[in-house]
């Protein structure tokens, strides 16, 4: 996978979440916060020998060098809020696959404490963060994150993830994280791409 230091165009119309999600958040998070993500990446390796290289190398090189933090910084912040836009979906075509009903059943026990675990995940994250869900040896489960990082390693692979950076959700949640957690889930969850993330690294 190399994915361009770049804003990506969204997978749907920035009103195609609402109710849960309005068009001035995606104005701001996606407008503001990602772009701005994107840039200063670009800023940082302007001149430098990871210049031509792909997002995944930079955030590989970067989060291996304490000095080039805040690179890592905003790289991982690019990828992350890019792979979260093909995570929603307008709320219209988010209905889950009986097929992954089935691996979720196998590996949480049901649907609902997959959501719960997911969730409370979410709500454990203090301060700025994501919550995900990762694939290793072909099973599923929920991670947390703190700031910029991400789950990835040799072995695990994420396949869904919730932002939980305040921007995320404020301006039409407020303080209620829990609240935008649930709506997302129950609404707008893309979990076909979440199936086919699960083959892919499986």
């Amino acid at each position: 996978m190399k994915t361009p230091v770049e804003l990506p165009e969204l997978p749907w119309a920035k009103d195609a979440l609402e109710p849960v999600i309005s068009k001035e958040t995606i104005d701001f998070h996606y407008g503001k916060h990602h772009n701005a993500y994107v840039e200063k990446t670009k800023e940082l390796i302007a001149g430098t020998e990871l210049e031509d290289k792909s997002l995944e190398e930079i955030k590989l090189v970067a989060k291996a060098d304490p000095e080039k933090k805040v690179l890592y910084n905003n790289a991982a912040q690019v990828w992350n809020h890019s792979f979260y836009w093909k995570c929603l979906c307008p709320a219209g075509e988010s209905t889950m696959p009986e097929e992954l009903k089935e691996i979720l059943i196998r590996d949480f026990g049901s649907v609902e404490e997959f959501k719960k675990q997911l969730v409370a995940a979410g709500m454990g994250q203090f301060g700025s963060g994501w919550a995900w869900v990762v694939l290793e040896d072909g099973k599923l489960s929920i991670d947390k994150t703190p700031n910029a990082e991400e789950p990835w390693t040799d072995t695990r692979s994420p396949v869904l993830t919730l932002d939980v950076w305040e921007h995320a959700y404020y301006l039409d949640f407020q303080n209620r994280r829990q609240a935008y957690l649930e709506e997302v889930l129950e609404k707008i969850v893309n979990w076909e791409y979440m199936l086919r993330n699960i083959k892919k690294y499986s």
